[in-house]
């Protein structure tokens, strides 16, 4: 019996915060959410704040109302609650969207990298209670490969599409090495403390923190082994800076340009950036009139952002003509996978058949040297490889989505279910074993 990929699941687009919260699906543990059986063979489960999705191969026609209650089950909910939010893939589909869940190509943000960890950390749960087996080892290792390949042959990911992000790119473009670059973060809210981590993976080794709640700027400073400025003290900040990110809940600009005239003087005209995401804004939009200033506010911000989100949709439809290659390329394996059985019983048939009529004829003949006795064995065996290459080549081209129906009549055509192998996954009424 043929086994098929299934997946189901709910994400950003088809369920707000609070249903996909109620819905989770952590790592399974002695309460396992989908136990592996006759229903489903194989099995992984997705789940990050964004979605949560069951990949399972199961040889039973709809296994979706049993997926549903169980992962509802597992929840304390009932299906029905849970079922107006859940898509629902099948075979090519199902892995067309893995693959491209794993490109980032179904993400809020095109591109972004961090669904592949989660796509690996969900796949290595699997192995470790041995839920993915034959069937999702191949489609989660090629899912791996199908990212990467998104990433080396498209620009889908060459672009800023955060607002930290893209102020972190900008000022790469006017310092270039960013290791020797001293940063200051003027407030420590989540932006700042975002755009902290955007400064560190571009090579910036000196960060410091100045903020009205000196605490707060303590908390943030340790964790990226930064130090702190006080507020009382900017100006003196400032100075030492070449990178100035502000975010503060001020009502009138902190930096003006009363403030930088002396600092630049102090500095000998080294270059400053300036990145203001603060609304309204912390510093006077006059500071970028002076000489060898740079800065940029929300809305270039956002600019450059808009601008690179429709690149990334360009980009995105390379990728997905990747993605549909690459689905492709799986399915025909996937369809010669439950055609081999059907093959090795027809080789299996004829090499019975051959080994049969050679004892009888080798016992008719008479005397006969070893080598002569080999001459006729090794007849035999090419007349079987030769009359098994026609159909065999039949199945291989023609059968390439693993047609049951056609399968089935070239298994009554060789007789292969009337006790040459009773185990046969093709045969009807039988489930195949686990590999």
């Amino acid at each position: 019996m043929k086994q098929d990929i299934w997946l189901i699941g709910l994400n950003h687009k088809t369920a707000p915060v609070e249903i996909r919260e109620r819905f989770a699906l952590a790592s399974p543990g002695p309460e396992d959410p989908i136990p592996l059986g006759e229903a489903v063979r194989e099995c992984m489960i997705l789940s990050t704040c964004n979605r949560v999705e069951i990949l399972a191969v199961s040889a039973l026609d709809d296994p979706v109302p049993y997926l549903l209650e169980r992962w509802a089950g597992s929840r304390g909910e009932t299906r029905e609650t849970l079922a107006p939010h859940v898509y629902v893939h099948r075979g090519e589909a199902a892995v067309r969207h893995l693959f491209s869940v794993a490109s980032s190509l179904d993400s809020m943000i095109l591109g972004e990298p961090q669904i592949l960890g989660q796509i690996k950390d969900a796949y290595r749960a699997a192995l470790e209670r041995n839920s993915a087996r034959t069937v999702l080892n191949r489609l989660l290792h090629k899912s791996f490969s199908v990212a990467k390949r998104v990433r080396s042959e498209t620009n889908i990911a060459a672009s800023a599409v955060s607002v930290s992000y893209a102020a972190v790119e900008l000022a790469k473009r006017i310092f270039g090495d960013m290791r020797g670059i001293s940063v200051l973060l003027v407030g420590a809210g989540e932006m700042a403390e975002l755009a902290a981590v955007h400064f560190l993976n571009a090579g910036v080794q000196t960060l410091r923190v100045c903020n009205r709640t000196a605490e707060r700027a303590r908390q943030l400073a340790s964790v990226f082994g930064g130090d702190t400025a006080p507020f009382e003290d900017l100006p003196a900040a400032l100075a030492q800076a070449d990178i100035v990110l502000s975010s503060t809940g001020s009502r009138e600009p902190i930096i003006t340009l009363e403030i930088m005239r002396p600092l630049l003087r102090k500095r000998r005209n080294r270059p400053m950036f300036f990145i203001d995401i603060a609304v309204p804004r912390d510093i006077d939009p006059l500071v970028n009139t002076l000489d060898n200033i740079y800065l940029y506010d929300i809305d270039d911000l956002k600019g450059v952002v808009e601008e690179n989100q429709a690149q990334r949709k360009e980009e995105a439809v390379k990728a997905r003509a990747l993605v549909n290659e690459e689905t492709g390329g799986f399915c025909r394996w996937l369809a010669f996978l439950d055609l081999q059985p059907t093959i090795v019983d027809i080789i299996r048939r004829g090499e019975r058949i051959a080994g049969e009529e050679l004892e009888r004829t080798l016992k008719r003949l008479g005397p006969l040297s070893e080598e002569q006795r080999e001459t006729v064995a090794a007849m035999a065996a090419a007349i079987v490889k030769k009359l098994n290459h026609d159909p065999i080549t039949f199945l291989r081209r023609h059968c390439t989505e693993a047609d049951i129906p056609t399968v089935g009549a070239v298994r009554r055509l060789f007789r292969l279910d009337r006790g040459e192998r009773r185990d046969s996954p093709h045969r009807p009424g039988t489930l195949p074993e686990n590999e």
